[in-house]
């Protein structure tokens, strides 16, 4: 084996590890928008859940149960987005681990749970075999400003991404783009559909990109191609592809479909 197609293996064997793991995304059983419980009292949560400006303010007593940061919670907590890994949000509830976020000025909680039934009936991911020729070089034309645009999501909800640029490469032949979005640390982000959605795959995936250099040019490597969040647990709100990341020819790398 080439070393690529050595780093690819060990990429898709890491996959296969993170996500039954017991806060990966098999593990999600719920996502609870409090915009839907006015009341505070999210099923099979104890406390009293309520947005309060930028934050979620989270009400128990001693007895119900959950902990924030280790102690038992008694009276008010204040909790703002958990931005570090799942496995350790601020909120436990047991074994369980309760993630607060926001998306788009909606507050909500996770409810990562490692004795969900997903992670023991996981058997894998079903990938294409590693293809040097989908590791294409491309080149980043970016927007001279973020592109917010309204697609739904896997939930039903409307999203609105915000989009940064367009890589070009070419692609069966052709030249291809997908608009993306810049990840923290520079790298890019698509979701983005194409015609193997149609023999058995998956109906999009995530698509990445190395951070672009200061021409533009980035490696598109389609061998590591995501299968998203919400192909493992329902709960996720993932946004689908935005205008023009669906494209007509099938592209068989990375990730298709659970097994």
């Amino acid at each position: 084996m080439t070393d690529a197609s050595d780093q690819w293996k060990q990429w898709h064997e890491r996959r296969t590890e993170t996500v039954p793991a017991p806060c990966g995304p098999l593990a999600l059983t719920g996502t609870h928008w409090l915009a839907d419980y006015p009341d505070g009292r999210i099923p099979d949560i104890p406390g009293s859940w309520a947005a309060d400006g930028g934050a979620v303010v989270l009400t128990a007593a001693a007895t119900d149960g959950p902990t924030v940061d280790g102690r038992p919670v008694a009276g008010r907590v204040r909790l703002e987005p958990d931005t570090g890994p799942v496995a350790s949000p601020r909120v436990a509830l047991g074994e369980r681990r309760l993630v607060v976020l926001v998306r788009e000025g909606a507050w909500g909680v996770r409810d990562y749970d490692p004795g969900a039934p997903a992670r023991r009936t996981f058997r894998g991911v079903a990938a294409t075999a590693y293809d040097p020729d989908r590791a294409v070089p491309g080149r980043f034309a970016p927007y001279r400003e973020s592109r917010t645009v309204r697609v739904p999501n896997a939930a039903g909800r409307g999203l609105g991404p915000a989009l940064d640029g367009e890589p070009a490469c070419e692609l069966g032949g052709e030249r291809r783009t997908l608009r993306e979005a810049r990840r923290p640390d520079g790298s890019l982000w698509a979701v983005s559909a194409d015609a193997t959605s149609e023999d058995g795959g998956f109906r999009f995936r995530f698509r990445y990109a190395g951070a672009p250099d200061v021409e533009g040019l980035t490696a598109v490597d389609l061998n590591r191609a995501q299968l998203p969040p919400c192909a493992f647990a329902g709960h996720f709100a993932r946004p689908f592809p935005p205008p023009g990341n669906t494209l007509g020819l099938a592209i068989p790398a990375g990730e298709r479909t659970l097994l």
